[in-house]
């Protein structure tokens, strides 16, 4: 019998096996759900005064759900405009078709790229004098106006110009002839604290900010320029926020930044972590499960073995603090995550076998998970949760 070599490849190549033959919920998968998308930025906007009109916030790859897919239902939805972080998020949009105004929120800097920028119709936010006036020499450059958006900061300490300086700079501005400036805003640091509301507070003392400086500059004056400051916090704080625009990402995505939740606010998740169950083992009493032995069974285990860990983007240090859903049961993750798998007890389940598939965000039935939780229980905010999946995870549409 011939034995094969490990470095010997088999002639396989008439009917190779390429990366898209592989079933993406193969092993572990994060579903998107477009309606839900749709449904929330709707009802998003009927808060909405007819005018005030809705930027989607896809940036991160659209939160961790697929940035095109998030845009297309967004869209739908009823989003006139998207933002993005990065130069090459915004290309990679317009790339894909998608035609409604784009706003980068990250700095760019450099001639080269905001001659990018203008190529592709993407509108840069600008801190300073500086990047005005390349906008203003590309516009030159080409015979036509660069759009942009005008930045100022009121108390985030990160981009923006400074609030003692807008005022001059702004009068500068307005006379460079190849640039149009579409929009003014700023960005509020603390909206989603509980005091928001209070007349003293960080969130408040910013907006006062920012009206005293577009009074300044007589805004009112320029009808085409949009205004806008608020986040999905700042939407959901009252409409003294909203201006001509909002700046929607979190709570489009089916989860409220603010603690205390409007009861008639039912904002629908439209992401579905999920899983296959790869191994099934048992194990007997004072047995230790996983790197470091810090989980020993107290009693003879069923344990199901996961095709997921934190090379996925599940955080090491939620170990044994999570649950799964399995067929409307919460089954205890137990032992260390590790990088590409992870244990859980199913000891009372007879029916959860190899190839199951088990719920680690999303719901099931009345049992729901949701990136909030991991927050909470991982000391950090859901932000961070949704943008840390991999892109090893497979993000497959529904509906």
């Amino acid at each position: 019998m011939q034995i094969r070599q490990s470095n010997q490849r088999l002639n396989f190549d008439k009917n190779p096996t390429f990366e898209k033959d592989i079933n993406p919920k193969q092993r572990a998968w994060i579903e998107v759900r477009g309606k839900a998308l749709e449904t929330n930025v709707r009802q998003l906007r009927s808060r909405l005064n007819k005018s005030c009109q809705f930027m989607a916030v896809v940036k991160a790859d659209g939160y961790g759900h697929d940035a095109k897919v998030v845009s297309e239902f967004a869209i739908k939805g009823g989003a006139s405009h998207l933002g993005v972080a990065t130069l090459k998020e915004g290309v990679k949009l317009r790339s894909s078709g998608v035609k409604i105004p784009i706003l980068i929120l990250g700095n760019l800097y450099t001639k080269k790229d905001l001659t990018i920028s203008f190529k592709n119709d993407l509108m840069p936010t600008i801190s300073s004098i500086r990047e005005c006036l390349i906008c203003n020499n590309i516009g030159k450059h080409f015979d036509l106006k660069f759009s942009l958006h005008l930045k100022v900061d009121t108390g985030m300490s990160r981009l923006g110009f400074e609030s003692n300086k807008f005022v001059q700079q702004f009068d500068r501005i307005k006379s460079f002839e190849n640039i149009t400036i579409e929009g003014i805003y700023s960005h509020l640091s603390s909206a989603d604290e509980h005091n928001s509301l209070n007349p003293e507070s960080s969130t408040q003392l910013q907006r006062q900010k920012f009206l005293e400086l577009l009074k300044q500059i007589n805004i009112d004056r320029y009808h085409n320029i949009k205004i806008h400051l608020a986040n999905s916090a700042g939407m959901l704080l009252n409409k003294d926020f909203h201006f001509h625009m909002v700046r929607v990402g979190l709570s489009m995505y089916g989860y409220s930044p603010l603690t205390k939740i409007d009861k008639n606010l039912s904002l629908k998740p439209a992401l579905f972590l999920k899983v296959k169950v790869a191994f099934i083992r048992i194990i007997d009493k004072g047995v230790s499960v996983s790197y470091g032995g810090k989980f020993i069974s107290s009693r003879k285990t069923k344990l199901a073995v996961l095709s997921i860990g934190y090379a996925d983007g599940v955080p090491r240090n939620l170990s044994g603090k999570l649950n799964v859903i399995h067929n409307k049961k919460l089954y205890p993750q137990v032992g260390s995550i590790t990088m590409d798998q992870m244990m859980v007890d199913i000891t009372d389940s007879n029916e959860i076998k190899i190839g199951s598939t088990m719920v680690l965000l999303g719901s099931d039935g009345d049992k729901t998970i949701s990136p909030i939780d991991w927050a909470r229980k991982s000391n950090t905010i859901p932000w961070e949760i949704l943008c840390s999946f991999k892109n090893r995870l497979p993000r497959v549409q529904i509906d």
